[in-house]
């Protein structure tokens, strides 16, 4: 299996080679080392894909090494493959999933404190993807992220901002400062000339008064507010409902659904006709949860306050629809379970893999997009990896 083994990582090498240098940036992904003989000859269940960051060539090799024959090291690709200059193999990473034995995706951490930091992740979070297009879709909108600073939050709002939208996140104050710093540098960086400089507002969003300052703030800086991406959360596991007393059912629910209440009915009063709002619910409420109840329960609540919204505001020509996304790869995860389970997150998927925020920020982009989804409200779309649900 040696030579199936080599023949992938060639492959991989060529694809990189045949794209154009100048082109290639430290946060390149999804090039696909697509061959089943090489990963489950290396002990794994999954696929090998490209990110950013990660693992370089050279220790792909290494992981392989016990499979491979001597003569097939790095040293020989290099010298058989000259064209690829320092440079380029410090910007060319591989970030092979499944390699470890017992099919873990990511190396076992732990964070101790909710939301938890991204920028301690190991891999990072990918939020940006250099292959995507950005059509303008949102050229001259005003947008407004909760939980911006990370995750599934930060790359909607990257997005958002490479389609033409000025946008305003909300973090948490202390614990996201870095975070919420990076995704400023970031979204400055993909703002288009005619949008203005990105704003993120420290706040808890589980109080009304604290949501009312925030869309004041917003509509201060911007006039308005065109689209509402109610996103913040988070999440603690317990194995029985006795587990959960009354200040953490109030915690969870204030962030994850009274939030949700709280900044639309202080953001409507902003938003015209041709406005909407979009809503993140998760795979979890409709396939339950047994280790997150209290957090399950407010997914399904944001579900049914999405459909019922969506016909409350019809008429006003506001579109409501939501997100369920299924396992991603963001900082609430490594800050609720422990390093066996996050080390294997997402691997119980069809597709055999947690999701990357990019990978579910382009159904946000979908949903605000007048040109793409002028028909839809009361939807949700599932992002998950494969998983069947019952709408």
């Amino acid at each position: 299996m040696a030579l199936f083994q080599m023949m992938s990582l060639l492959r991989a090498v060529l694809a990189l080679l045949m794209a154009r240098e100048d082109n290639m940036e430290d946060n390149m992904r999804h090039i696909a080392i697509q061959d089943d003989a090489m990963v489950a000859d290396a002990g794994a269940t999954q696929q090998a894909y490209m990110f950013s960051r990660f693992v370089p060539v050279s220790r792909v090799l290494a992981i392989c090494k016990p499979n491979l024959s001597k003569r097939y090291s790095f040293q020989a690709i290099r010298t058989s493959f000259p064209a690829i200059s320092t440079s380029f193999q410090a910007k060319t990473q591989l970030f092979v999933r499944g390699m470890a034995s017992g099919g873990n995706q990511f190396p076992p951490q732990k964070q101790e404190a909710q939301p938890g930091k991204e920028h301690v992740m190991d891999p990072n979070p990918q939020a940006t993807n250099p292959q995507y297009n950005p059509a303008n879709k949102l050229q001259g909108k005003v947008a407004l992220v909760t939980g911006g600073d990370s995750g599934i939050g930060r790359s909607v709002c990257n997005c958002f901002a490479l389609e033409g939208a000025t946008v305003a996140f909300t973090y948490v104050k202390g614990q996201e400062d870095k975070d919420a710093k990076d995704t400023l540098d970031m979204i400055k960086k993909a703002k288009r000339s005619d949008a203005k400089d990105p704003i993120a507002v420290p706040t808890d969003l589980g109080f009304d008064e604290n949501c009312k300052i925030v869309v004041n703030e917003v509509v201060k800086a911007f006039g308005r507010i065109d689209i509402l991406v109610n996103n913040a959360a988070e999440q603690y596991k317990a194995s029985s409902v006795e587990e959960i007393d009354e200040d953490r059912l109030l915690r969870v629910f204030r962030t994850n659904i009274f939030s949700y209440f709280f900044l639309t009915r202080h953001a409507l009063k902003h938003m015209k006709e041709g406005s909407c709002i979009i809503n993140t619910t998760s795979v979890n409420a409709y396939k339950g949860n047994a280790k997150l109840l209290d957090y399950t329960s407010t997914k399904g609540a944001i579900v049914a306050f999405t459909r019922g919204l969506a016909l409350q505001l019809v008429e006003k020509g506001i579109r409501v629809n939501g997100v369920a996304p299924g396992p991603i790869w963001t900082p609430l995860i490594p800050a609720s379970f422990d390093e066996e389970e996050s080390a294997k997150f997402g691997s119980q998927t069809p597709m055999k893999r947690a999701g990357q925020p990019i990978e579910v920020a382009t159904a946000y982009v979908f949903l605000a997009s007048d040109a793409d989804s002028s028909y839809y409200t009361g939807q949700v779309l599932h992002p998950n990896g494969g998983t069947i649900v019952n709408a």
